[in-house]
């Protein structure tokens, strides 16, 4: 079943990257770069989360970077 879960994910981020490819120009190598790179992060990010559904996200790291600060500041 997880199977399924990557194959759909490759499959969404492979449209994305074929959609807005054209609509760069040739000159455009460090976009092309920066697209290719968010697109690998983004698809592994989300098979990360296919495997490991409990993973902690963005907002609890921040919390607990953040919350001793606030707890100061008050």
């Amino acid at each position: 079943m997880k199977t399924f879960a990557v194959l759909g994910v490759t499959v969404v981020a492979v449209f994305m990257i074929l959609f807005e490819w054209p609509k760069l120009k040739r000159d455009q190598k460090k976009e092309k770069a920066a697209m290719i790179c968010l697109a690998a992060i983004g698809w592994l990010l989300a098979v990360l989360l296919v495997f490991f559904p409990e993973m902690p996200g963005p907002t609890q790291l921040f919390d607990t970077i953040f919350k001793p600060l606030g707890k100061k500041l008050e």
